[in-house]
């Protein structure tokens, strides 16, 4: 049975090569991308596989601007990058991933605006890429992407973007922040501070309206990881928003005892003298 299915996968990286089996070959292996743990390194070592991959995604380049992009193109271009999240997210597979550069392909989606569904499916499939490369802490991953402008690119789409984009989004940034390097990147000027400060202030202040429990526990720690920097924790003693300070959060946080602790450490981190 195994052998079966494994030659169906075969088959259907076959099926890649060819223009006209290519958009059904896409959408079953991005079905199947979860039963078959050696995927990644059949498309990466396949002749042809990753450049056909790429051409899904440079060929709707010209749909951005201005954004014309149609629910059809956007499903299929999420089924390319569903197979590059893949080959992120192998250990095998990974590095190769970033010494080609391939990140940087998704930029111009993650650097799109309109609000229409093909495009937040579009920008909400490509954060799943860059938030495979960094869940597993990979200090090669975030050395890669600190070198990029993936930073304001998230920065924006935890503005503006739906509530599981944003999720997603301040989770890379959280996890470029638990990074030794990343902490200090944000923190070595002011600039980067306050451009990642004013976005988590912001997001509070939507917070208190909403109360999204998921996204109000990604803002924590973030600000709590800030806290361990000490010029960082000097700027939030002045900036910490008040809703963070008070009982705003008191009832929606009373059952998450791990999110309590952590906002109680930040608290005590500010309340502290300069260390």
């Amino acid at each position: 049975m195994q052998q079966l299915d494994e030659e169906k996968i075969y088959g259907l990286v076959l099926d890649l090569l060819n223009p006209s089996s290519r958009e059904q070959a896409l959408l079953d292996l991005s079905k199947k991308r979860e039963q078959y743990e050696d995927l990644a390194l059949v498309l990466w070592y396949s002749y042809g596989v990753i450049p056909v991959l790429l051409q899904e995604i440079v060929t709707v380049y010209p749909l951005l601007t201005p954004p014309t992009l149609s629910g059809g193109a956007s499903n299929r271009v999420c089924n390319a990058l569903a197979l590059l999240q893949c080959v992120a997210n192998h250990n095998e597979t990974r590095s190769l991933f970033l010494q080609a550069h391939i990140p940087l392909y998704l930029y111009p989606f993650l650097n799109t605006t309109s609000k229409t569904r093909p495009f937040e499916y579009l920008r909400l499939t490509s954060l799943g890429v860059i938030g495979a490369l960094v869940k597993n802490d990979n200090p090669e991953v975030i050395s890669f992407l600190l070198s990029t402008e993936i930073i304001p690119l998230c920065l924006r789409i935890m503005e503006t973007g739906s509530e599981l984009s944003k999720t997603v989004a301040i989770f890379v940034v959280q996890k470029i922040l638990l990074d030794e390097t990343g902490l200090y990147y944000i923190c070595q000027t002011y600039e980067r501070f306050y451009a990642v400060a004013t976005v988590l202030h912001n997001m509070v202040n939507q917070l208190v309206e909403n109360q999204a429990m998921r996204l109000l526990k990604h803002v924590i720690r973030c600000y709590l990881r800030l806290s361990e920097n000490p010029r960082a924790r000097e700027a939030l003693r002045q900036c910490l928003p008040e809703p963070l300070r008070d009982s705003t959060f008191h009832q929606v946080l009373k059952d998450d005892v791990a999110t309590k602790r952590c906002l109680g450490q930040l608290l005590m981190n500010l309340s502290e003298g300069p260390n």
